[in-house]
C-alpha cells in the first residue's frame, strides 16, 4: 500500500503573477566590530562627546543663520541708506517707474530668494558633515 502524497496547489500558470524566487547572499557588507563606542551611541547615552558631537552642529547651524540673516539685512538697510545718500537717484526712472521703487519692490524678492537658497544648500552641507561624522564613528 502507498502513502498519498501531501496535497500541494498546483503551480501557478496565471501569467499574470510571476513565480517567488528566494534570493539569498552571504553577509559580507557588515563591519567588523571594534571595541570602541560608535558615536550614535554616545549621542544616545547622552554621554559627554554625544553632547559635544551635538553641540558642535547645533553652534554650526546658528553661526549660519546669524551670517546669512546679517548679510541679509545689511543689503537690505544698505539701499535706503544709499537712496538717502544718492538724492539724485530718486530723479532717475526707467520706463517711467522711479529706480527707488524698482530697488525697493523688485530687488529685495530675488535678494530673500538668493539667501533663503544659500542658507539651504549651506545647512544641508553642514548635516551632512554631521550625518559622514556619525557614520564613520
Amino acid at each position: 500500500m502507498t502513502t498519498p502524497e501531501p496535497h500541494r496547489p498546483p503551480p501557478a500558470t496565471d501569467p499574470r503573477r510571476p513565480a517567488r524566487v528566494r534570493v539569498t547572499a552571504p553577509r559580507t557588507s557588515a563591519k567588523p566590530s571594534s571595541g570602541t563606542y560608535p558615536v550614535t551611541r554616545e549621542m544616545a547615552e547622552h554621554s559627554a562627546v554625544g553632547e559635544v558631537v551635538v553641540g558642535s552642529l547645533i553652534r554650526s547651524q546658528l553661526r549660519l543663520a546669524l551670517v546669512v540673516a546679517g548679510g541679509f539685512l545689511i543689503i537690505l538697510i544698505g539701499i535706503p541708506v544709499l537712496l538717502g545718500l544718492f538724492p539724485s537717484i530718486r530723479e532717475v526712472t526707467v520706463f517711467t517707474v522711479p529706480v527707488p521703487w524698482l530697488l525697493l519692490g523688485l530687488g529685495v524678492y530675488p535678494l530673500s530668494i538668493a539667501c533663503a537658497a544659500l542658507y539651504v544648500r549651506s545647512a544641508s552641507r553642514n548635516e551632512k558633515r554631521f550625518q559622514d561624522l556619525i557614520d564613520e564613528g
